[in-house]
């Protein structure tokens, strides 16, 4: 566990001002100078969530070097210099390794990118500091999303992680997926075991604020790929080391304010890993828990961001009413945010909420102004954490709707677009979608269909760990159990049966 901070390779090494970055911004804000960022990005089609903060953290010299995605959008604003003219460290001396060959190097011109093009947005799977992990694989799709590209079903073949590191593949090797999570969560998960906790805490700097930032992230890319019952007992230890930070204080507001967002949406990743594990009441202590910091902090983007989850949550607790509630009260708060794909998010959680109570009209008017919403394309204003919201999960949560409401037909339609728009990346919805197509199937009287998509689950049951999707997979077995005659699907009932007994 010593180790995860840094690859085997590195030496931790003290952090200096990037002064060149620093110059470069001139007399520009550091708002203003991530705008120009984003803007850059957008002229060699890139796309960046370049912020203040990442700006602050470049200049301050916790980036010591930019993921691939950044260095073409720098390189395109400061034409013949070099990262090391732009203040960074050279990627070889950052990695311990060898960089990229030269066919490979980011290049402004270079339109085939695997990174931007057929990548997806996330984090590097690499240790945490001192190299850069968010943004990895940022790219641009037609709709401004870039987690997603639309009919697209080759992407598979060229998602490759240049990131992942030494560290990390040997973690998941020989553990798994609780093995990758504290490979990944770095400095900071060391210090959230129980040990760490009881001793007093410092007052928090910008180092901790940006520890736990990473964390977060770290947590949301993990789930993504494998699911969150390896990862949710993991994930609990940084949340307590989170809270301690706040209970210790800072000196600065930034700071402050930054161990505040941060805390909060680690409780709501927290939350989530617990809520796809089936446990729920432990997830509904951990929204709470954000909610009220966020109430705390008068942080609005939380607050919706809390809602929302809490509303998903009372779905899928039977708690319809609830949801309905809670996702109102989401999009009341999240409103003067200006961030339509945030409100399409909201308004398909309130869906969920009337389809539960059987209110078809209800939830079709919700459905309505979700995909309406959602085709005023992105903003600025997105969060960071809606990275997994686009057109896939618009069509599985509708196929949820119609699921619920029992119009099997149409849950299946929707379920299988979501499940072939879906990003390679993001495995655990890819069986998610799946899962939903197979029960949608089965109900709907297509026993065949349904055990070979049943079939397609258990091939990605090794990568994904989701009681979710598992509990999906048992009711279609269920109501499969009569139609063992129909093709392939007494294949699909043994093996699902060998695999529920090897769990």
């Amino acid at each position: 566990m010593t180790s995860s901070s840094v690859t085997s390779s590195q030496s931790p090494r003290p952090q200096r001002p990037n002064l060149a970055f620093r110059q470069l911004r001139g007399q520009r804000s550091p708002g203003e100078f991530a705008a120009a960022v984003r803007r850059a990005a957008r002229e060699i089609g890139e796309r960046v969530s370049c912020d203040a903060r990442y700006v602050g953290r470049v200049e301050a010299g916790e980036i010591r070097c930019p993921n691939y995605a950044y260095e073409r959008v720098f390189l395109h604003m400061f034409p013949g210099r070099t990262l090391t003219d732009l203040g960074f460290a050279p990627r070889a001396e950052v990695r311990g390794r060898g960089a990229r060959p030269a066919e490979e190097a980011p290049s402004s011109r270079n339109k085939s990118r695997s990174h931007s093009s057929h990548g997806t947005r996330g984090e590097t799977t690499g240790a945490y500091e001192p190299y850069d992990t968010p943004e990895t694989y940022d790219r641009q799709d037609p709709r401004g999303r870039t987690d997603y590209v639309r009919g697209r079903r080759d992407t598979h073949q060229t998602y490759q992680n240049h990131e992942e590191s030494d560290v990390q593949r040997r973690a998941f090797m020989t553990g798994g997926t609780a093995a990758v999570a504290a490979a990944s969560l770095g400095p900071f998960a060391l210090s959230g075991t129980a040990s760490a906790t009881d001793r007093p805490v410092h007052r928090a700097g910008t180092g901790e604020a940006g520890a736990l930032e990473a964390a977060v992230r770290k947590i949301r890319l993990l789930d993504d790929r494998h699911g969150a019952d390896g990862l949710y007992r993991r994930a609990s230890a940084p949340l307590r080391t989170a809270y301690a930070l706040l209970d210790a204080g800072t000196t600065r507001q930034t700071t402050a304010d930054r161990l505040y967002a941060g805390a909060g949406e680690l409780a709501i990743s927290v939350g989530w890993l617990a809520h796809d594990s089936g446990r729920f009441d432990d997830a509904r202590s951990h929204y709470a828990e954000a909610l009220a910091t966020a109430r705390m902090s008068g942080d609005p983007g939380l607050e919706a961001h809390a809602f929302c989850n809490t509303a998903f949550l009372a779905r899928d607790a039977g708690r319809p009413r609830e949801a309905v509630r809670a996702a109102q009260a989401a999009q009341r708060i999240a409103r003067p945010l200006g961030s339509p794909r945030l409100m399409s998010l909201l308004a398909l959680r309130e869906a969920g909420g009337w389809a539960g109570l059987a209110d078809r009209t209800g939830c079709e008017q919700a459905l309505a102004r979700a995909q309406a919403l959602y085709g005023r394309g992105t903003s600025e204003a997105d969060p960071e954490w809606m990275s997994f919201y686009g057109e896939a999960e618009l069509e599985g949560l509708e196929a949820q709707c119609w699921s619920t409401l029992g119009d099997w037909p149409r849950a299946a339609r929707h379920a299988r677009r979501a499940a072939g728009l879906q990003n390679p990346h993001f495995t655990r919805n890819i069986a998610l979608y799946t899962a939903e197509l197979a029960d949608d199937l089965a109900r709907g009287g297509r026993p065949d269909e349904a055990a070979a998509a049943g079939m397609r689950v258990l091939d990605l049951l090794d990568e994904v760990q989701s009681s979710r999707v598992q509990q999906m997979l048992a009711g279609t077995a269920r109501v499969l159990l009569p139609h063992r005659r129909a093709s392939g699907v007494s294949a699909f009932l043994e093996r699902h049966a060998g695999a529920a007994r090897s769990a």
